[in-house]
């Protein structure tokens, strides 16, 4: 799939979640206020590089929610495994399962990539904010996990 830019629309998406509900892009687009959600992508709950990403963005939620964006973690593990990693690590915000990776696909961020200097297929470290007119405002790919938010948020202007 194309990666997706500023300004396409973003693929709308329903998936379970870690908590055994659901999260919803339109829903989370709907609420007043609400300036964008941040939809991360990342390979494996639990994993070094995942867990350090995860707990950047639970450290900054606060000041992301303070400007008005919400935060969705996706990845294609179960949501047994999203329900341990959230409570491992105290995560309070939707860790979505993505088991047969069609949104990741939907939005470029499923495709080959380095593992350990091999070609591996599977999620592509990324981030995608979509807008609340359900555009993208901001997509970015092959992320590193170290640092991500702080860059997210300075591309963001949230000090």
């Amino acid at each position: 799939m194309p990666r997706l830019a500023a300004g396409d629309v973003a693929p709308p998406f329903i998936l379970p979640t870690s908590d055994g509900g659901e999260v919803a892009l339109a829903a989370a687009l709907a609420v007043p206020g609400r300036r964008g959600v941040v939809v991360y992508f990342y390979p494996a709950a639990m994993t070094p590089g995942c867990t350090t990403e995860a707990c950047d963005f639970r450290d900054s939620l606060a000041s992301l929610q303070g400007a008005g964006y919400a935060v969705v973690g996706v990845s294609p593990d179960g949501v047994d495994k999203l329900a341990r990693f959230a409570e491992r690590d105290l995560l309070t915000f939707p860790l979505a399962s993505d088991a047969d990776h069609a949104v990741a696909d939907s939005y470029g961020a499923w495709g080959v990539r380095k593992l350990y200097g091999k070609d591996v297929t599977g999620i592509i470290r990324s981030t995608v904010v979509v807008a609340p007119d359900g555009t993208v405002a901001l997509a970015q790919y092959n992320v590193k996990a170290t640092g991500h938010v702080a860059r997210l948020r300075k591309a963001l202007r949230i000090g």
